[in-house]
């Protein structure tokens, strides 16, 4: 310890007087640890912390498994069948996303969000209530009593923590509910977002074949994944054989941790951005390993007379590697600093769509802290960098070959040359590492491009979006929905600068709802449906306000009520895939049949054709889509959609959409004063919302490379000029024997040119082999695209050999007197 200490006190004596390097090589470290330390916080928030569940790794969510992945969304009788299975504890069934209503009798509504739950979802996901009781099995049943289970946030903030509200009937949508539990303290339920829960009621007999409700299950202690998914394939072979046609041949069931579920596809971005950080750090790293050798360049004699005096070569190498542990460790606190700013940047770049930091209504539902976890992955990546950086210095330092140093001066040695070699060689890697994040920034801004000007099949511009909750008893028909629509339409048209006004299911690029279908005299390959694609009900202005062309036929009409005669318009994609070569207007289609009483409806003509909407996203193929008049949809859509989907507006205005948010609402709150209204957002805002995530990676990836851009130039920078400096008085013999300026920048300049292109060349390699790794995250471009390839390399160089062209330039002003008698 005493000699640990007096090297702790040396180096920081020496780091001291050499202020400059200590600042330069703190604050490219601080820079490379601040990063990762930011990024770190979100990867640990989203793929490392554990639920906050009891046990959450028992936890388990049931899918659908198909050829191309799994999807999450289930029917009420696999939910039975499913739940005989022997390998759960528990099994939930709960609703995809809560959905908006009113509390009470305000006005304006005082809004929350509620979901359906299952009783036994309590047991799964470990919610004991903290006053109270979860839901009973009476409770659960088809027309059970009404139930209530309160967060602990409603029951603080609404209620001020009255013990008192048990039993306390509280409207929601003008039905009464009795509270009948607390949940507790940081319980975040599944849906996020939800303020309260209700009891799912779901039939046992049901034969309902609509997807669109969630299943979680709680592992038996002691069983397996693996257990689990032998046991529930078996049961889904025996649902396939006792109803054949309510699962589909290349369908299978799925069981997923539930944390690896909740973060989907979300983990290969991530992992990818962790890997473009390190490689930061690992830029960072070289350039700091190439200021110790040309540090220890100029300390040959000083380590030398070391020697002389007795030093081991371990002792030097120690004493080395002190140094580079305290520029690390003040490199670790500064970069702790960084990245506790950084984390909170970070955070209000995040999409709303990130999961296990926003909700699903877009909002942070949990904010990473930099906790222990992150304290010690920063003093980790501290440590590690300190012996990265500083081990091979320190060793090529302890190689003194003592009576040439002692006889030297200035450390134009071998041992210098050797030092600069090895430095060359770190630039060259610096470069090279450069080239692939700028390679791979490059391919993402290409694919944000492509995205923006992917055509999207509708125009966004000047419409404005917002939903509204039709839960509860005053809209359970079609008719009731029609009747509240078409008047809302009216006002909302009659308002100065609205174009146009419509409502729908769902709004455009946002996906929805899958129904198949049946042709009339046109009998399937296989099974009883010709086709499965999107299904939408809209009113009758919808495809003006989204200025969706007609390319054949006619739209739907205030006439289209429900005593006519049923139509249905498709999509061109739609009437390109089924119809290639007849003409689809006058044929048609069952919608739904065979899927349960709710979905049961009449056959349609279809009377006209419109242009395809990318409707799953700008990334997706095109789907076809089969549109409806919302006052024609089946009373048991209308009455499942009310209870799990918001209905969506869309108002077209001639001013600015946001302008027109507060009259509109004023219309919607004269149709109906305790209507509640969210997600208030342009049309361009609900596009940008869907590829978010694409413009998060593109943003991060390209300030990593740009960082690493301009540290690789500072290492060029910093040889190059090293490089003069020794090579002074060699340049100055040239010039005194007659060499001119022109000769001597093209000496310099050549070596320049040589790191250029062996770091290029290099990062070209790496870069083929190394974007592979993000090809899920492209759209619109290739891997391997040649241009961006070239492109990038050609950058990198003229920005490299700008870097190198400063140092070499002040060569050629070198005074050959002056440079004789440089020491």
């Amino acid at each position: 310890m005493p000699t640990l200490w007096a090297d702790l006190r040396y180096a920081v004596r020496m780091l001291r007087k050499s202020a400059a390097f200590t600042a330069v090589a703190v604050a490219a470290l601080a820079l490379g640890i601040g990063a990762n330390t930011a990024i770190f916080t979100v990867v640990n928030a989203v793929l490392l912390n554990p639920l906050p569940y009891p046990q959450p790794d028992l936890i388990m969510k049931l899918g659908r498994k198909f050829t191309n992945g799994v999807g999450y969304s289930n029917s009420i009788p696999k939910y039975f069948a499913w739940r005989r299975n022997q390998a759960f504890d528990a099994m939930a069934l709960y609703d995809f996303g809560s959905l908006g209503m009113n509390l009470g009798t305000s006005s304006p509504p005082d809004q929350i969000k509620a979901a359906h739950v299952s009783a036994e979802y309590f047991k799964v996901f470990g919610g004991s209530p903290v006053t109270g009781r979860g839901f009973t099995d009476t409770e659960d049943l088809p027309k059970g009593p009404q139930a209530a289970v309160i967060t602990y946030g409603l029951w603080q903030s609404r209620f001020g923590g009255d013990r008192g509200v048990i039993g306390r009937t509280v409207l929601l949508n003008g039905s009464p509910f009795p509270v009948v539990g607390v949940l507790p303290p940081g319980f975040i339920p599944q849906p996020e977002a939800a303020d309260v829960l209700l009891p799912m009621q779901a039939d046992p007999d049901s034969t309902n074949q609509g997807h669109y409700l969630s299943v979680a299950g709680r592992l038996k202690p002691g069983v397996t994944q693996a257990v689990a998914q032998a046991q529930l394939t078996a049961s889904g072979e025996q649902f396939r054989r006792d109803y054949p046609k309510w699962m589909d041949a290349n369908e299978g069931v799925a069981v997923v941790p539930m944390r690896e579920a909740m973060v989907g596809d979300v983990r290969p971005a991530l992992l990818i951005l962790s890997g473009a950080v390190a490689l930061v750090l690992l830029i960072a790293c070289a350039n700091v390993a190439s200021l110790l050798l040309a540090r220890a360049s100029v300390r040959q004699r000083e380590l030398a007379i070391r020697g002389a005096v007795g030093a081991t070569r371990m002792r030097v190498v120690r004493q080395m590697l002190t140094e580079s542990m305290v520029l690390a460790a003040l490199g670790g606190v500064f970069g702790f600093a960084l990245g506790a700013w950084g984390v909170r940047e970070l955070l209000a770049l995040v999409p709303g769509n990130l999961p296990r930091l926003t909700d699903a209504a877009g909002n942070h539902a949990s904010v990473p802290l930099l906790d222990w976890q992150v304290a010690a992955f920063t003093m980790g990546v501290a440590l590690l960098t300190g012996l990265l950086f500083g081990t091979f210095p320190a060793l090529q330092a302890s190689r003194a070959d003592l009576s040439s140093h002692l006889k030297e001066s200035s450390g134009r040695s071998g041992t210098a040359l050797r030092h600069n070699r090895v430095r060359s060689m770190l630039v060259v890697s610096e470069v090279a590492l450069a080239l692939v994040l700028l390679v791979g920034a490059a391919l993402l801004i290409r694919t944000f491009a492509g995205l923006q000007n992917a055509k999207s099949g509708i125009e966004p511009r000047g419409v404005l979006t917002l939903q509204t909750s039709l839960a509860g008893s005053n809209y359970a028909t079609t008719v009731k929905v029609d009747t509240f629509s078409t008047q809302a339409v009216q006002r909302i048209e009659a308002l100065p600068g609205v174009e146009a006004a419509a409502s729908a299911i769902v709004l455009p690029i946002q996906g929805g709802v899958d129904l198949p279908f049946a042709i009339a005299g046109k009998p399937p390959a296989k099974g009883d449906y010709n086709g499965d694609e999107q299904w939408r009900s809209v009113s009758p202005h919808y495809f003006q306000v989204f200025r969706i062309p007609l390319l054949r036929g006619r739209s739907f009409s205030e006439t289209d009520t429900g005593n006519a005669s049923r139509v249905v318009i498709i999509n061109e994609a739609m009437a390109k895939r089924y119809w290639k070569s007849e003409e689809p207007i006058g044929q048609v289609i069952t919608i739904g049949h065979g899927l349960g009483p709710q979905f049961e409806d009449p056959p349609r003509q279809i009377v006209g054709i419109v242009g395809t909407v990318r409707e799953n996203g700008l990334k997706k193929a095109d789907q076809g889509v089969m549109y409806i008049p919302q006052s024609q949809v089946p009373e048991g859509i209308t009455a499942l959609s009310n209870s799990i989907l918001p209905l969506s507006w869309a108002v077209r205005t001639a001013t600015g959409p946001m302008t027109m948010r507060a009259p509109v609402e004023r219309e919607l709150w004269a149709v109906d004063g305790q209507l509640p209204i969210s997600r208030e957002r342009t049309m361009e805002q609900v596009v940008a919302d869907t590829v978010s995530r694409q413009s998060f990676n593109m943003l991060l990836l390209s300030i990593f490379a740009g960082v690493a851009l301009v540290l690789a130039a500072i290492g060029i920078y910093g040889l190059m000029s090293y490089a003069v400096e020794q090579r002074t008085q060699e340049l100055g013999i040239r010039m005194a024997l007659g060499a001119d300026r022109s000769h001597v920048l093209r000496l310099v300049m050549a070596q320049g040119v040589k790191l250029a292109v062996g770091g290029v060349s290099l990062g070209l390699a790496l870069a083929w082999a190394l974007t592979r790794l993000i090809s899920s995250l492209l759209f619109g471009v290739k891997a391997s695209d040649p241009t961006t390839f070239g492109l990038v390399a050609a950058i990198l160089a003229a920005v490299a050999l700008a870097a190198a062209y400063v140092p070499a330039r002040r060569a050629t002003t070198i005074d050959p007197m002056i440079a004789l008698r440089y020491e």
